[in-house]
This record gives C-alpha cells, sequence and structure tokens, in this order.
C-alpha cells in the first residue's frame, strides 16, 4: 500500500510548486472518520481536531524519527472496541542520493 501511494505522490510531484511539495509522509493505523469527528459530514478535513488529536504524530514526524509507536483504541460503530499497537514508518520523499542507491542489475 505504501508504495502504491508513493508512487501517486511521485507522479503529482512534479505539478507543484516546490513550497507545497510532499516531503515525508506515513499511512495512519485508521481511517480518518465522521464518527471520530476527525471529517466533517462532507468528508471536509477538521484541521483543528486532527492536530490535536494526531499531534504526537505529526510532531515525531517533524523532529526526523523514522517511526512512531501507537497504541490506541478504536471504537467501531456497533459500540465494540479494538486496541492497535503498531509502528507506522516515516516515509521519506526525498529522493536517495545516487550515491546510497543499490547498484542496477545488468
Amino acid at each position: 500500500m505504501a508504495a502504491l501511494i508513493r508512487a501517486e505522490v511521485d507522479r503529482v510531484y512534479a505539478s507543484l510548486p516546490e513550497a507545497q511539495r510532499i516531503r515525508k509522509f506515513l499511512l495512519l493505523h485508521k481511517e480518518l472518520d465522521v464518527d471520530d469527528e476527525e471529517l466533517t459530514r462532507t468528508r471536509k478535513l477538521r484541521r483543528g481536531v486532527i492536530a490535536d488529536k494526531y499531534r504526537d504524530i505529526i510532531d515525531a514526524i517533524y523532529s526526523g524519527r523514522t517511526s512512531i509507536p501507537v497504541d490506541t483504541v478504536i471504537r467501531f460503530q456497533e459500540g465494540t472496541t479494538q486496541r492497535i499497537r503498531t509502528r507506522p514508518a516515516v516515509i521519506d520523499r526525498l529522493p536517495v542520493p545516487a550515491a546510497a542507491r543499490a547498484p542496477e542489475a545488468a
């Protein structure tokens, strides 16, 4: 999944001004949801809620960490809950320097 998203980020990357280009991203442990107040009913991001709820993850991305421990409980629509413990990886969009790349097979 991360490779698919990275490919799409790479495709769009060239059309964006430098200041708007994605440098790092990660795949969250859950989809953003209206019921969790992360989205409006029309599916727009609630930036303030997301900034508060995911502050530790956002701070970790900007501090240069390569993965972030997540330990949370998710409540489903029917009322059940599930605990999730994971370490999503921060994916660096910046190109790998040529000297650090693996040699290509001939």
